[in-house]
This record gives C-alpha cells, structure tokens and sequence, in this order.
C-alpha cells in the first residue's frame, strides 16, 4: 500500500531504496525459468496466517455494524466509495496478466491462460479476504487510522497480540520481495518485446548471455532511479506517481478488451463453425469495465499520463524510421496528434493550477 504523505518515510530512504532496485535488477538477469519455477506459496504463507488468525476472532456484530457507511456519511455514496477506491484497488490487480508477457517463454501455450485465471482467482480472493475479514477486528475509523506501511500486521495485533504483528511483518518480506522481482521482470519484457517489433530502439532488446533483457533491465533501472530521487524532494510526489501509474494502465486495458470484442465480432483468427460467443461476452465486458474505470479515475490524471505518452511518440518515430518503415500511418497520425494534443493540454492546465498532481 502507499505511504500516505504525512507518514511517508524521509530522510535517505531512496539510497537505501535504489541499493535493493539494483540488487533485483541482476536477479531476472539470471535465467528466466529459474525464478520462475521458484516456490510461490511460501510467499502466500504470511497472508494464509494471517486470514487464518483473523477468521477465527472474527466478531460478526462489529463486520455488519455501519456496513455499508450510513454512519459515517462523509464517507459518501456507495458509488462515490467505489470510485474512491478504484486507483487502489486497480494496482492490486495489475499484473495479473503477466503471464501472457512472458507467453513467449512458456513451454506449454495452454498453460498461459491457465496460469492468468488462476493468478487472477488468487489475487481477488485474497483481496477480499483480507479487506472484509478486517472489519470484523475493527471499525472503519480505527482501520482508517492504522499506518499505512503495515495495515495488516497493526490489524493483526488486535486480534492476538503483538506476536502476530511481528509475525506478518517478518514473513511479508518474502512476498514483497517475489513482487519486486516479477515487477522487475514484468517492466522489462514489455519494452523488449516493443523493440523485436519495431516500436523501440534496438538497445531495448538487447538480451544476455542467459536470454533475459539486459537492455530494458538497464534503461527502467534508470528512469526508477529518477523517480526515486523526485520523491525525495516532494512529500506527496510518491502518492501522484501511484495514482498516475495506475491511470495510465487503463487505456491499455480498455484497448485490450475491445480489440478482444472485434476479433471475436469479426471471426478474425477462428476456425470455421468455431464458438465465438463467450469470448464477445468477456470482450464486451472487460470493455465496458475498463471504461468505467477510466471514468472512475477522472480526466486529471488521465491528461497527465498523455504527457508521459506523448514523450514515447518522437522515440517510436525513431524506431520504425530506423528500421526502415514508415513511422506511423493511417489512423496512427492522428492518434500521434491527440496524444501530443492533450498532452499540451495538460502542461497548460497544470501550469495554471487548474490540476494538480500533488
């Protein structure tokens, strides 16, 4: 979870920060499928103890009390609620999918989808079961007001005492530090994979000696290391950062859902005769659901990504001119030109205030 502003760690938390970025950028440099058939339930094994340990102080008259918010109305509409909570809970399932990111490298193509739903099913269950669980150990004022850093070990100490807060803390090292690495891993395979296709310069798909992405590695280290030292400077500069980067992963998503819609709507890709109904159904939906999380989201932080977007056009012009084809064409000019459009939209109206990222 994000460091809110006020308790957000100063000092030189960025050094120590950038020491253990560089230590997990030489890890995926070793080869791919070892860290991938590493054990990951051991990494579940905190979160199991502490839905285990919770489930049984579960105290049902406090979960169902103000339950749906009518006693604290400035918590707003079960809508305004949601909307609320979408940045958050968006960044809990981004990822989900990197399963397909890596599909390349998977010996089985069955087992990608395989793997995505189950790694989905995971992730929403153990969301749920430890958001609602919460409330049967506390209020929503008093889980409100327990440090962000570690929620769910102060919350686990309610229930057993402070043994249990030590517990979670000790052994949500481990999952943390698989997250890392996959993200590690997750933030250099998509540009790698950008580059073979022509959409980067080369350097992005440079490759080692072990078949891992050496020079996508290299570069996001960098850019991590910028933001790192920005953050440094402005308290509240980490938690925009959280927000625009969940933002940003909408469109994608939204883009996604829809092209999955077209092809099924279109045959593109099935056999004669073959089914195509479920997959419109899940097309539509993940459309209609993106959509509604861009909506959620707000145009703010959507204009801002546009500026982050805007800054990749001149690099993917490179790319394609330098591998002989013709940088964009079509529709792609006048998507170049709204990206670059909103993105001087957004500069103006964060120079005058009229949004903010902080």
């Amino acid at each position: 979870m994000p460091w809110p502003a006020a308790r957000r760690p100063k000092g030189p938390h960025p050094v120590g920060a950038a020491a253990i970025r560089r230590t997990f950028d030489q890890r995926p440099k070793r080869p791919f499928r070892q860290w991938a058939a590493s054990d990951h339930l051991r990494k579940l094994a905190p979160i199991a103890l502490f839905i285990v340990l919770v489930a049984v102080t579960f105290d049902m008259p406090k979960f169902s009390f103000g339950f749906w918010g009518r006693r604290t109305p400035d918590l707003g509409s079960i809508v305004a609620q949601l909307k609320s909570a979408m940045p958050v809970t968006l960044c809990v399932f981004i990822g989900t999918e990197r399963a397909s990111v890596v599909s390349g490298r998977a010996a089985k193509r069955a087992d990608i989808g395989r793997a995505t739903i189950i790694g989905f099913v995971i992730a929403l269950s153990v969301y749920l079961l430890v958001s609602l669980l919460s409330y049967g150990l506390m209020s929503q004022a008093e889980l409100a007001g327990l440090p962000a850093a570690a929620s769910m070990a102060n919350a686990l100490e309610q229930a057993v005492g402070p043994w249990g807060s030590v517990v979670v803390r000790i052994g949500l090292v481990v999952p943390v530090a698989g997250a890392f690495l996959s993200w590690t891993v997750f933030a250099a395979e998509i540009p790698c994979r950008a580059a073979k296709e022509g959409m980067l310069p080369a350097v992005f798909a440079t490759e080692d000696k072990n078949g891992s992405p050496a020079g996508a590695l290299w570069i996001t280290n960098i850019f991590v290391q910028i933001f790192l030292i920005v953050t440094l400077y402005e308290n509240s500069t980490y938690l925009a950062l959280f927000y625009i980067a969940s933002t940003a992963t909408l469109v994608p998503y939204v883009l996604s859902g829809a092209y999955a819609f077209r092809l099924a709507l279109g045959g593109e890709g099935y056999k004669a005769g073959e089914r195509r109904g479920r997959d419109m159904f899940y097309g539509g939906l993940a459309t209609v659901c993106g959509a509604w999380l861009v909506c959620a989201a707000g145009p703010a932080y959507l204009l801002m990504c546009a500026i982050l977007c805007a800054a990749s056009v001149p690099i993917c012009w490179y790319a394609r001119a330098k591998s002989g084809e013709k940088p964009f064409s079509g529709v792609e000019d006048w998507i170049g030109i709204g990206i670059v459009v909103a993105a001087i939209v957004a500069a103006y109206q964060m120079w005058t205030g009229a949004i903010s990222a902080l």
